[in-house]
């Protein structure tokens, strides 16, 4: 374990958690909630999170209004996490390769090592044709320990050993959540031990800005996304498995995020969606490169953002900046309202007789299709067998360890209205 503890000793020294933890105690003795949630705090910002996948529960902020809104799907209890045999994912760190993996293989120096597939399962091929988010056990599904929790940041640390789901090499993991301010900063280290192995981590959050308390809608098709360096996406086939093209996002097309801000649900009826999702599917389940290079030098927490998410509704912003090169947006398509909100979430009665029960029969206390939106910062998928690109995928015991950082920083629309000198008009509540 000389590698745990000294991974863990490099993160939590590191700026992230410093500056996080510098007006708090550190607890020693971890300490969750009657839930089993262990929270931190910033400005107007509280968070939840649980071990299992290390994997956040809930995110309260004040919407345009000063309804505190939970803007993150997830579960009441975070013993139910392992309970649930849906498992889409909520919160958690795909590990130790999020996305997908082509033929449920690659190759490292001339050896083929073949992992364990989970998705797409045919008659030939009963567990799948590929493996998804590390596997059928991948890091989301397991729990890791909370190794240090304040006021405001939690570190986790996982130790993933040789062989899982057909992985090599151990590696060895600390994954830390700060909140400073208005924003939830994200590290994600990892250090293989012992052999080459691919390593590609994510954040694997599904978000309603309007925590599902839209009383127009109970869908995120009315949030708006911009992703100003998102000009380009990974080609895929139609089991979302890339082919090694990189694919131009044209202006006005239905994966035009880039020129401008537009609903994610803009171009629902247009025919061209119909199959951008994978085989007979309509909806966003791709992958945008962030197209940088033009910056030259640059610092990503200062440069702008990847991606914006913004809802009228609520008046809630939420702005991603990172250092990855690749971002997954997935619209939800695959919810289908058999999974309950939580008590956090949806629409509140307010009226009573048939009044209040046509609002409980319009808005159904579940997650819908199209309900939530989940952004991914990470790297280019199924790098590891597109050599091509020359994607940093593969760490072994002599290279440094794989980084992910983050910054997702949240805000109300109308602060930014002010400042371009407009004044919206109000809602009556």
């Amino acid at each position: 374990m000389k590698w745990a503890h000294q991974l863990l000793a490099l993160t939590v020294a590191s700026p992230l958690v410093s500056a996080a933890s510098s007006t708090t105690t550190t607890t020693t003795t971890p300490t969750p909630d009657k839930d089993g949630k262990y929270w931190i705090y910033g400005d107007g910002l509280s968070a939840a999170f649980v071990p299992y996948g290390a994997s956040i529960a809930n995110l309260m902020f004040k919407d345009q209004y000063g309804v505190e809104r939970d803007l993150v799907t997830g579960f009441d209890n975070a013993s139910y996490y392992s309970v649930d045999k849906q498992h889409p994912h909520f919160g958690g760190v795909p590990g130790r390769y999020a996305n997908r993996i082509r033929n449920s293989s690659f190759e490292i120096d001339g050896h083929t090592y073949k992992v364990k597939a989970n998705e797409n399962p045919t008659k030939a091929n009963p567990d799948g044709l590929d493996t998804l988010h590390g596997g059928p056990d991948g890091w989301d599904w397991r729990n890791f320990t909370v190794v240090s929790h304040s006021n405001s940041s939690i570190t986790f640390s996982f130790v993933d050993p040789d062989g899982k789901e057909g992985f090599p090499g151990e590696v060895v993991s600390v994954i830390t959540y700060a909140l400073a301010g208005r924003d939830w900063d994200i590290s994600m280290v990892a250090v293989a031990t012992t052999k080459k192995t691919p390593i590609m981590l994510s954040s694997h959050t599904y978000w309603n800005l309007d925590g599902f308390a839209n009383n127009q809608t109970n869908t995120a098709l009315n949030h708006s996304l911009h992703m100003p360096y998102g000009g380009q996406r990974i080609g895929v086939d139609n089991i979302l498995i890339p082919t090694g093209e990189i694919l131009s996002n044209a202006r006005g097309s239905v994966n035009d995020f880039w020129s401008k801000p537009r609903k994610i649900g803009a171009a629902l009826d247009d025919p061209a969606l119909k199959g951008n999702c994978g085989f007979n599917c309509t909806g966003y389940d791709n992958c945008y490169t962030v197209n940088r290079a033009a910056l030259g030098n640059f610092d990503w927490r200062k440069e702008g953002p990847v991606a914006t998410l913004s809802s009228e509704w609520s008046g809630i912003q939420l702005d991603v900046f990172t250092d990855q090169d690749a971002f997954q947006v997935y619209s939800c398509h695959g919810q289908d309202g058999t999974m309950a909100l939580k008590k956090t979430q949806g629409v509140t009665k307010s009226g009573s007789g048939k009044r209040a029960d046509k609002e409980s029969k319009d808005f159904p206390r579940t997650i819908p299709k199209y309900g939530c939106v989940v952004l991914e910062v990470q790297d280019y998928i199924d790098g590891i067998n597109h050599p091509e690109w020359m994607r940093k995928q593969v760490f072994g015991p002599s290279d440094g360890p794989y980084v992910l950082q983050a910054k997702y920083r949240f805000s109300l629309t109308s602060e930014h209205d002010k400042k371009k000198g407009s004044c919206p008009s109000g809602r009556e509540l």
